[in-house]
Formats: C-alpha cells, structure tokens, sequence
C-alpha cells in the first residue's frame, strides 16, 4: 500500500489528469453543439440532403463491413482451432495481428496494387482475355479494406473464445460421437455466440470511425461517410455550419454504438471443469481437411498479399531519389518528432491514470469518492473514443478558427489528438502489467523501505520496462500513421510522411507514393521489433 503522501500526489494527479481531459475533449464538443444551435434552422444544413446521403451511407458500409468481416471470421476461427499443429499455425496467428498495429494508408495501397486497375488481380482477367476491370474504388474498395483488418481482429477474438472451450467438452464429444454440425451446434457456437455482439458492434464502431480508408478507396462523393464529409467541408468547401452538423452527427451516432456495447454486458459463466489436459481430436474426413486448409491459405493470402504487393513496389520505386529530396527528410522527421510526443504524451496519461486508480484501490469499498475516481480513470480511456480524432479536431477547429491561426499550432492539435486516440491501447497494455506488478512488489518494497526514485530504478523500471516499451513504441506507430487529425490541420509548414504521401497519391505520382508507404511501414516495424527484443531476450532467458 503506498503512504500517505504517495497516495494523496497519485490521487491528486489523476484527478488533474482527468480534468485536462475532459476539458481538451468537452471544449471540443462544446464548440461543436453551440455553433450546431446557431446553424440549425430548417432551411439550414441539418436538413440538407447531401447530409443524409452521406449518413446512409456511413450506416451502410459498416453494417455491409461488419456483416462480411464476422461471416467469414466463424469458420475461419473454427478452422484454426479443429486443426491444432499444422506447420506455421503459430505465425498463422501472429499474422493475424499485423493488420492491427498496420497504419491504414499503408493497406490501401497494399490492396490497391492487388486489386487496383493496375493490380494483380485485373492483371489476371485480362491474361483470361476479360477487359472489363475490377474497380477498387467505392462500396466494393471500402468493403474490402474493412475486412482486411477487420475479419482478422474477429477471427482472433473469435479463436479466443474456442480456446476456452473444455477438454472435457472435447471427450465427451468423442465419447458420444457428435457429428462436424452437432460439434458446432452444441459445443463451438454457444461460445462464440456469447460473444458475437461485442465483437460485431466493436467492428461496426470501428468502420464508422474508418477515415483514412474511405477518403483513400471512397472514389467520389456517391460513396464518401461522415468523417470524409467533415473533412471535405472544413478544407475544401470551407463551410463549417455543414462540418459541425456532420460532427454532431458522428458524435450522436458514436455515443450510441458505446451505449449499446456497454448494455451488451459480459458472457455467462461456464460450468465448473476438472481443467484436465485434453487434446481436441479433429476430423480427419478429407473433405473436411480439404476446407479447412483450403480456408486458412485463403486467408492467409488474403492478409498477406498487400503487405508483399506493398513492399515490391516499394522497392521497386526509385528510393535514393526519394530519399535526396529534403521535403521526404522533413515529412520523416516531423512524422517521428510527432510521434515520439504523443506517445509520450499516451504513456503519462496512461501511468498517472493507472497509478491514481491503484493508490484509490483501498479506499474503494468505504469511500465513495475513491469509487468515482476508479470509475472515471477506468472509464476515461474509453470514452475518448466518443469523439473520433477527426470530430475532436473539427470541435477545436471551430473553437480556434477565428482566434488564433489554426494552422500555426497544428503540431500541439495533432500531438493532442493523436495521444488521446493512442490511449485507449495503451491502457490496455500498461494496467495489468502495472497491477501484476504491484502485486509482487508493493508489500517487499515496503518491508525494505525502497521509496521514490530507488525504488523506480531499483524494482518499478526493471518490472514495467517491457510493456512501457510495447506501449510507447504502439503509440508512437499509431501517430506515425495516423491521416486524421493531420488531414485537417497539415499545411506545408506542418508535414508528415501520411500527409505528404496523400499528397503523391492526390497528384497519381504512385510510384513515389508506394516508395512513402514502405518507408513508413519500415518505420513502424522498426519500432515494434524494437519494443519486442527485451521481450524476446527475457523469454529466452527464462527458458522452458
């Protein structure tokens, strides 16, 4: 347990926290619902139907995206667990992680040069002697971007849940003979079901917030979403009645898809179990083995296609002429500068909001202000998703906008943002860590006297290194390929590799764009093996 100075600075600098916060984000939203009251009389955007076009379209393309993306994660996730030590199962997974952590813009042109005008794909139908192209572009491009990092993300929360089935489950099935359908029926789907709507509605909210992908795939106004539309207002048009109208719409639709994810509530409890070692006897029907593998290749090339397409061309581009143009070593250093602030930014929110949450932890049952502190910092992280980066930086573009000039201090609003956004992730990795670790620690630290920066060195640093090194390389990869906040407030002055490589795409310089995206990418990788190695090395040290 911390002492009582210990407690009250951990207390006092999470409630600091939370209030900067609340005010970086209700500054936002406040800007936006007042200027939506003075813009939203009937003749006025609210009822514009461009406006409604655009939100039909938003529910549309997430609801078409979310169906796809669990559809094929089902038998997917069924197939990965049934068949349990095929060579490269383990990397199959880990595979399924990297659309995740991959910045979108990077995806985009990944699938655009399998499934572009110019790709592999139209490549092939017109060898078959086809001329009529596949286009990436609109509904069809959005859909298909989507399932490329959705269908994974679903499919591993999916496996999760298989992985949790009983052996005993597994014995009994053999015992009875179930058939492949009665399998399903009775012991595989139960546990997925429990969990299907999170997952579903955590697609759909992701595809409603999806920017970066649309404005890429979107291909004109007839399949543009909300965020698009915002950007599009604020920087092209410049009419912000209609921006803040399109915000408060988001913001309307987002607090209604966290409204319902919260009243989902948790999956019912399983049957108490012998937890006895039992291996999952798979089918070994060859027609059933045909499907099973034929599905995981096809998914496997499926996710792995782009990232190869993507670096081909990369390297394919003429990289030293690139790399001698100062405006690249500008947009690389910004980019990283950026970056290295916002995670920063991320993992000290994350570690204040944290610590304040564990020195509350033993007042909590008595004390009702501990409570509502616990509560806020656990809830604080995920309520910044509320408001997507492009609506925050919307709601502080129509605060600022007749202030002070906007784009002057669009480093500290992107590095703002793009912590903010970052937070959500890096909570996830930095809390169980720090509460296993106060539970090994806390009470022989005590007995040694080991305080303040001793004890920082001494234990919390050697402890906590591996996961604040995950966290802030994670965070600082977000940043690095985030196009939201820097799409509305990037200038020449202010330029990132995102940006700049927008900017190639926006003028068909795709060669030196697809150039852009693996510099990125190898950026990215970079910082993720970076952050692994200590992992690595401490795994290995351990031993079996």
């Amino acid at each position: 347990m911390l002492s009582g100075r210990q407690t009250n600075r951990a207390v006092a600098a999470g409630i600091a926290v939370l209030g900067a916060m609340a005010l970086v984000i209700g500054a936002a939203v406040a800007a936006l619902l007042a200027a939506a009251v003075e813009t939203s009389a009937p003749e006025g955007a609210l009822y514009d139907a461009y406006i409604w076009r655009v939100t039909r379209f938003t529910l549309l393309q997430a609801a078409l995206s979310t169906v796809l993306s669990v559809a094929f994660a089902v038998p997917l996730a069924r197939a990965i667990a049934r068949r349990q030590h095929f060579a490269g199962r383990a990397w199959l997974i880990r595979l399924l992680a990297v659309p995740i952590g991959l910045p979108p813009i990077i995806a985009a042109l990944g699938l655009i040069e399998i499934w572009g005008r110019q790709g592999l794909v139209n490549g092939g139908l017109q060898w078959l002697g086809l001329t009529e192209p596949v286009s990436i572009y609109g509904l069809p491009g959005i859909l298909l971007a989507h399932v490329f990092f959705n269908l994974p993300l679903a499919t591993r929360l999916l496996l999760t849940q298989l992985d949790r089935v009983p052996p005993e489950y597994w014995r009994n099935a053999d015992q009875l003979g179930l058939t492949h359908g009665a399998v399903f029926r009775l012991i595989e789907w139960p546990f997925m079901r429990s969990h299907i709507a999170a997952i579903a509605g955590l697609v759909f909210m992701l595809c409603i917030t999806s920017f970066t992908l649309v404005l890429l795939l979107g291909g004109g106004p007839a399949a543009t979403t909300i965020e698009v539309a915002i950007y599009q207002a604020l920087r092209f048009d410049f009419d912000p009645p209609r921006a803040v109208t399109l915000a408060v719409l988001q913001l309307l639709l987002t607090a209604l898809l966290l409204g319902l994810l919260a009243l989902l509530g948790k999956a019912p409890e399983e049957g108490a179990t012998a937890g006895q070692a039992t291996r999952r006897h798979p089918d070994r029907n060859a027609l059933s083995l045909a499907a099973d593998y034929g599905l995981i290749a096809l998914a496997a090339l499926f996710v792995v296609a782009p990232l190869i397409a993507i670096a081909a061309a990369g390297l394919a581009a003429d990289l030293m002429r690139l790399l001698r143009e100062p405006i690249v070593w500008r947009a690389i250093g910004t980019s990283l500068a950026i970056g290295f602030c916002a995670a920063a930014l991320s993992v000290t929110v994350a570690l204040i909001l944290v610590r304040a949450r564990h020195a509350a932890q033993p007042f909590a049952p008595a004390r009702l202000w501990a409570q509502l502190l616990r509560s806020a910092a656990s809830a604080a992280s995920s309520l910044v998703l509320l408001v997507p980066p492009i609506v925050l930086g919307a709601g502080w573009f129509v605060l600022l906008r007749n202030r002070v000039d906007v784009f002057a201090i669009a480093p500290v609003l992107v590095i703002t943002i793009n912590g903010l956004m970052a937070l959500p992730f890096v909570m996830r990795v930095l809390e169980p860590a720090h509460t296993t670790h106060m539970a090994r620690t806390e009470k022989l630290s005590a007995a040694l006297g080991l305080t303040g920066l001793r004890r920082l060195v001494l234990v919390d640093w050697p402890g906590l290194r591996r996961p604040f090194l995950l966290a802030t390389a994670f965070a600082m990869a977000l940043s690095l390929g985030d196009l939201g906040a820097i799409a509305l407030f990037g200038s020449q002055e202010v330029i990132t590799l995102p940006y700049l490589l927008l900017q190639r795409m926006g003028s068909y310089r795709t060669a030196d764009a697809a150039g852009l995206a693996f510099v990125l990418g190898l950026i990215c990788l970079v910082l993720m093996v970076f952050a692994s190695r200590d992992n690595a090395r401490s795994t290995a040290r351990a031993g079996p």
